[in-house]
């Protein structure tokens, strides 16, 4: 991972519905914004929009079904995501953990300040 923040990426996959969807898509293969609005509680003009928004990420990859667009997930640009929002996880706990240990160290001289007057 290079540590560049895929911004686009990142508010594809920042949406609950997006997500959603991409569960859907994963447990069914593949689906159409109709099949999809069916088992969600937006529209399937929502849903298209949607998933204009995860084509546009890279998130899902399209193919013409008769006169709708069949989706499938693109798993290599969902690893690529996974890994990009493992590592932004990880450098967050470390920042967290280093944040922890710097009011630990204030309150301990705290304490020694008021156990000394």
């Amino acid at each position: 991972m290079t540590g560049v923040v895929d911004d686009e990426l990142w508010s594809a996959v920042g949406d609950p519905t997006r997500r959603r969807v991409i569960d859907l898509l994963l447990a069914d293969g593949a689906g159409t914004a109709t099949s999809l609005s069916v088992q969600l509680p937006v529209t399937r003009q929502a849903v298209a929009k949607h998933l204009g928004v995860l084509d546009r990420a890279g998130l899902v990859r399209s193919s013409q079904a008769g006169r709708e667009r069949r989706y499938r997930v693109d798993e290599a640009q969902l690893g690529r995501a996974v890994a990009q929002l493992s590592a932004a996880g990880a450098a967050w706990d470390a920042r967290l953990r280093r944040i922890k240990r710097m009011a630990e160290a204030i309150q301990r001289t705290k304490d020694q300040r008021s156990t000394q007057q």
